[in-house]
């Protein structure tokens, strides 16, 4: 599928890390007291020459519009599931535009090129419609703190 907006692997487009890793942080690790720096650490894992983890970024030529990452593991005690897409964000002024869907259905792609046949994500309740409309398949319900639903997605479905 074509999009108004380009998609790269983060590798390939560093100049974007500082605002990837940004949001990633004010998304889900400020209000739990987790350090930036602790965050761009690990995001600097993605932008190694190992084929997981890795971050996508989509933009219009220099304007970051959001990310998503591939990652080992997302739920430590669901390890089964490896690899994760995870940390999919866009900004609040493109949302709508099926940038997010996007960025997932890019991420399981990518993911399938490396041989893998399963790729695995959750979600908070509010996310089930978006997962299930992007093909991915439910596994399980109300998981951890945050009662999150796990989905997988297989190659070729």
């Amino acid at each position: 599928m074509t999009y108004p907006f380009t998609i790269s692997d983060l590798r390939q487009q560093p100049a974007f890390f500082d605002a990837v890793a940004d949001r990633i942080w004010r998304a889900w690790w400020k209000e739990q007291g987790v350090p930036a720096d602790y965050i761009a650490g690990r995001l600097r894992e993605n932008i190694s020459p190992s084929p997981i983890p890795f971050a996508l970024v989509a933009h219009r030529g220099e304007t970051f519009i959001g990310t998503a990452s591939v990652i080992a593991s997302d739920l430590e005690d669901r390890p089964q599931y490896s690899p994760w897409v995870a940390a999919v964000w866009v900004e609040p002024k493109f949302r709508m535009q099926e940038i997010g869907s996007g960025l997932v259905a890019r991420a399981a792609e990518d993911t399938f090129a490396l041989h893998i046949r399963r790729v695995s994500l959750c979600a908070p309740h509010e996310r089930r419609r978006f997962c299930t409309r992007l093909g991915w398949t439910p596994v399980e319900e109300g998981v951890g703190e945050r009662k999150l639903a796990v989905f997988v997605k297989h190659a070729g479905s």
